[in-house]
């Protein structure tokens, strides 16, 4: 037993699960990326993340049946492996691991804008240099540490969300007459649907990628301490949170400021920041632009720690070299931190030699990974289900109206693509069927080799 090889602990507590859940779909997306969704769809934007957290809702309960019936490593990877096939668990880890290095690498380059909000004069790259080192060292550290770095960094952008919210609320309750604030600015400025339903449809794409993360969750299932019981509570109250935290925070910024009053022209800032700024409260926009970052600094934390997991699956299922297998003393597999590291450390080039256009390349090309994802785990739930009836098993958390909720989601996702071509971002469409592709044609060059 003494010469036992280091494993996985199981040290994640409930109140670090809750947060690594609810941290890890409050970044980017919302803080920074909703600027260029404002500017087309105005106040129907809520509309918009309803629909939105609705999907990522349903994809949610899907997995949680899963990693409720089996914590394991590799989450939807492991599922695909082992119902499925063995390609399909080597398209969805890879997928998922190349998904989070894109992740990361937006994340920080986020980063870089919110330090350029106070210095200017401050290169992008190396701000994200700065924080590139900082989030590996908290990934390389032992899991408890990762786990309450996650959680203090979640806990501060939740509760700056919810303190928003409240001081929102009392500066719309407390406004005089004469006052532009007003929630009648959510429908009195061109209607709810200033640019019609098309305005709104075709930003769900950029809408979508605000949800990205919701799925870190599954990660962290074979290190949480008692999952049938953690698992089910942190799906069900997390997303809820997260699609009251996306509402009503724009619900209440929009009423401060009419959508048509933001100048919204340089889509690298927050509207957040913008509004606060427009109604002469500097130091609430200096303060939400310090919660932002740290926003994006935990979202970045997560995705590293995904990486490294989910790579540590592939390796013990065989589709990945297994010097990724190896996990140290404090439970940190860390050959697999480290290569993930490694390749996150291209977004300081990136900001290096192409900063004005880094965010908005990384952006799109992470959508459609993440939506070849979340189409990959409506499937392996389709293929979970089949298996489950045939052996007579009941699960614990069964998944909402499923099938039906599985062929909702593969449809939601096809016009997610179909959006994304029509606005222009073909590549990022067309680059899906190529890559999983090229990951086909690894898996039988890497099948072939094991045989020799």
């Amino acid at each position: 037993m003494h010469n036992e090889a280091p494993k996985l602990q199981r040290v994640l507590k409930n109140r670090h699960i809750q947060l690594i859940a609810m941290g890890g779909a409050i970044g980017t997306g919302l803080f920074l990326g909703s600027a260029h969704i404002i500017q087309s769809a105005g106040p129907s934007i809520l509309l918009g993340y309803a629909i939105g957290g609705l999907i990522a809702f349903l994809i949610m309960r899907q997995l949680g049946e899963m990693i409720v019936h089996e914590p394991v490593t590799g989450s939807f990877s492991y599922f695909a492996f082992k119902y499925w096939g063995k390609f399909s668990g080597f398209l969805t880890g890879w997928n998922y691991w190349i998904l989070y290095i894109l992740v990361a690498m937006t994340e920080l380059t986020a980063i870089g804008k919110y330090i350029n909000w106070w210095w200017p004069h401050i290169p992008a790259w190396s701000s994200v240099l700065f924080f590139f080192v900082i989030v590996t060292i908290l990934n390389l550290a032992n899991v408890r540490i990762y786990g309450e770095s996650e959680f203090w960094l979640s806990m501060i952008k939740v509760l700056a969300i919810v303190a928003m919210i409240v001081f929102g609320l009392y500066l719309i309750v407390t406004a005089g007459a004469d006052s532009t604030i007003s929630i009648s600015n959510l429908w009195s400025h061109g209607g709810f649907f200033p640019n019609g339903f098309s305005g709104l449809f075709y930003m769900l794409a950029f809408m979508m990628f605000a949800f990205g993360g919701i799925e870190l969750i599954s990660m962290a299932a074979a290190e949480t301490e008692n999952p049938e019981k953690n698992i089910p509570k942190a799906v069900n109250q997390t997303v809820i949170r997260i699609f009251l935290f996306y509402i009503c925070s724009l619900a209440i910024l929009l009423s401060l400021v009419p959508w048509n009053q933001l100048d919204l022209g340089d889509l690298e800032h927050s509207p957040f920041v913008m509004i606060f700024n427009k109604i002469g409260i500097e130091w609430a926009a200096h303060l939400l632009n310090f919660i932002i970052l740290t926003a994006s600094l935990s979202v970045c934390n997560s995705g590293m720690y995904a990486n490294s997991r989910m790579l540590l699956g592939l390796a013990e299922q065989g589709n990945a070299p297994k010097v990724f297998k190896k996990v140290n003393k404090q439970g940190v597999p860390v050959n697999a931190a480290l290569f993930s590291a490694f390749l996150i450390f291209g977004c300081v080039l990136l900001n290096y030699f192409v900063p004005e256009k880094a965010l908005s390349y990384l952006i799109y090309i992470v959508v459609g990974a993440a939506v070849l994802n979340w189409m990959m785990i409506s499937l392996i739930h389709l293929k979970f289900k089949r298996a489950m009836k045939h052996e007579g098993t009941q699960t614990k958390f069964p998944a909402l109206f499923s099938p039906i909720s599985n062929y909702l989601v593969l449809a939601f996702m096809c016009v997610i693509l179909y959006i994304m071509w029509y606005q222009g971002f073909m590549i990022s469409v067309l680059i899906l069927p190529v890559w999983i592709l090229l990951l086909f044609i690894l898996y039988i060059v890497l099948g072939i080799q094991k045989e020799k």
